[in-house]
């Protein structure tokens, strides 16, 4: 337990109200980078789920030619759409700004 005699401890947490509309635009935006950041990673793992269940049958010390393949085919075409999808994004993002 601590004891703080004589004067208050200020937290290093400031409301909404003390923030300002730019330390609250710079949250938001903070925010909303981490709900991308995990959106991508939960992503990332569904993937990994289908890729794994559509390649491999029977996990063992070592991947066999076959599965190998499967796995690498199964990532290309997860990062070609990645790309593609973020392409389209852009452009979208960009006609709007116009």
């Amino acid at each position: 337990m601590r004891v703080h005699i004589g004067r208050q401890v200020q937290s290093p947490i400031r409301t909404m109200a003390e923030l300002g509309e730019a330390g609250e635009a710079e949250l938001q935006r903070l925010v909303a980078a981490e709900q991308q950041k995990a959106q991508f990673t939960a992503q990332v793992h569904h993937f990994m789920e289908l890729c794994w269940d559509k390649c491999v049958d029977k996990p063992g010390n070592r991947l066999d030619s076959r599965t190998e393949n499967c796995l690498s085919s199964c990532v290309d075409r997860f990062i070609d759409t990645t790309l593609a999808i973020t392409s389209r994004f852009a452009q979208i993002v960009q006609k709007g700004g116009q």
